[in-house]
Parts: structure tokens; sequence; C-alpha cells
């Protein structure tokens, strides 16, 4: 889609039609868009838009001026209520990531547990852009040729108000559902959680796999281990060897919250699988030095 000129003429501001049951920004005064993800959005659009333009997208976004938003892969748009009886139609374009793209942010991502743990609590992780970075590709917005943007309205500045206004109401969406911006590049929330707990299930694997000797596994033993039976009084007592093998210590610490998957208990402000992973983390860390020290210091 070609964007329309990019100078800006003498503006004669207009008084809106009331829209019925437009969209409202929450935010009443100062900046809109509360979440640090959102504030890159917004950032993106102030790049860009002069300060009228600005001004006047924000009192049109208050006012609930935008009738509706649609987010799609690569594609948002919008009814905007103006001066004339018709609503202007926005369209704001994005490049939406190919397969093979989403394939190496997927495996970036994958490698650390933090970033499962927070989409799963509702949150864009801050390290997020990292995983971006390591596939070559921009998560938000850099320049101006990054995003294209039309409306239908006859002012031939662009971005107009009314695409101004589509962006606040844009960033906040995206404040209540940073999913949207990932399914914006083409990658809705279910697909990618559902990869994500697939890699890392599948990294699992591969780890255990590629130890001998591990419990269950085809060199696993129990020579020289009692019997049940005859250990019963002390078999809960520290110390006491009744492991053929010892624990899978490059196990990653979150393998079982994968494997639940969401939770939706919160611990204070912050969701129970963040709170057990940070404990998983250092429960493993510390059988990690006992069982080296016993190695290094047997009997």
């Amino acid at each position: 889609m070609m964007a329309r000129y990019d100078w800006y003429p003498r503006y004669e501001p207009s008084t809106p039609r009331k829209a019925k049951d437009g969209i409202a920004a929450r935010s009443r005064r100062g900046r809109i868009g509360e979440s640090w993800w959102s504030g890159r959005f917004i950032a993106a659009l102030e790049n860009v838009a002069i300060d009228t333009r600005l001004s006047r997208g924000r009192s049109y976004a208050r006012s609930g001026q935008v009738m509706d938003l649609d987010i799609r892969a690569g594609v948002v748009t919008a009814r905007v209520q103006g001066s004339r009886a018709k609503p202007y139609a926005v369209r704001i374009d994005i490049d939406p990531f190919s397969d093979d793209e989403w394939e190496a942010v997927e495996h970036a991502m994958a490698a650390r547990a933090i970033f499962l743990a927070k989409l799963l609590a509702g949150e864009m992780p801050a390290e997020i852009e990292t995983a971006f970075d390591a596939a070559d590709l921009p998560l938000f917005p850099e320049t101006r040729h990054d995003l294209r943007t039309d409306c239908s309205c006859p002012d031939i500045a662009n971005p107009c108000k009314h695409i101004a206004a589509t962006f606040y109401i844009l960033a906040e969406a995206f404040d209540a559902d940073p999913f949207l911006i990932l399914a914006w590049r083409g990658r809705p929330r279910t697909e990618l959680l559902t990869r994500l707990r697939e890699l890392r299930g599948d990294a699992a694997k591969e780890r255990r796999a590629a130890r001998p000797g591990r419990a269950g596994g085809p060199d696993a033993t129990t020579e020289g281990v009692p019997p049940l039976e005859a250990s019963i009084d002390h078999f809960w007592s520290a110390g006491q060897p009744h492991l053929a093998t010892p624990p899978d210590l490059d196990a990653p610490a979150d393998a079982l919250l994968v494997e639940l998957g969401p939770s939706s208990v919160r611990v204070g402000r912050d969701d129970l699988a963040d709170r057990l992973t940070a404990l998983y983390s250092r429960f493993v860390a510390r059988a990690r030095e006992r069982y080296e020290g016993d190695a290094i210091n047997p009997g």
C-alpha cells in the first residue's frame, strides 16, 4: 500500500461528530500507554507525526471516536468518526514474519525459561527483544518505513489525526494483551505458547537421552540398592543412598511447570509459575553443589 504525501500543509481544525459506542481510551490525561512495550510502539508514531495531529489524535482517542479495531497478521484496521457522516477507514500495515523467521525466534525464546513464564503471566518479558535480535528481526517498528499507514479522510498529511487516534487505542490494546503485538507480527498466542512448550519439552528429552544410566533408561540399574522393606525405618533419613543413579541435574528447573502449562494463581503481584521457577532454580543449584561436593569428597 502506498502512503500519501508526508509533507504537512496548514492545519484547519474541525469538530468531529459524536461516535456511537466508540472505544474510549482509558487514559484521561497525560501519556497514553502504560507498559514499556506500548511505549515503544507510541514512540514510533511520535517520531513521524507532527504535534497538532498527535494532540488531536489523543483527543479523538479519549472521546471514543475510534469505533472499532481489528488486529490481524500484518494489518490493523479501524473506523474513526470524524466531521463527516461516514466514518473514515484507517489501515496500519507492518511486515509479518515468515514461518522460518518465527522458528528462529521461537528457538531463541525456548532457550530461556523466563520468556515462557512471563508470557504465561500475561507480561511481555523485558528481555524479549534479545530473542528477536538473535534472529536479526525487529519486534517493534524502528523507522517510518517499517509502518505503512493510510486513511480515507481528505487530510493529505500522514499520519493524520485519525491514524494517530488509532495508534493510541492500539497501544492500550497492547497494554491489556501483549500477545497482540506478536499476533500482529504473525504468531497468535495459542500457536506461540504451544511451540515454546514443544521446544522446551524436546530439549529436555534430548538432554535425558544423551545421558546414559538415567533411571528408567537402558543403563539404569538397582544393583547394590537395599530392598524397601529392609530400610523402611530410615528410608526418609538424609544421607541414605537409595538412588541407583544420581539426580538429573542438567534437566531444566522448570520442566514440570512447562508440562503443566499456564497457571491462574498469583502470589502477590507475581504469577505462581514465576515464583516456582525461581525456587526450583535455587534447589537445583544447591543440589548440584552438594552432589559435586560429595563426588569430590566421597564418604
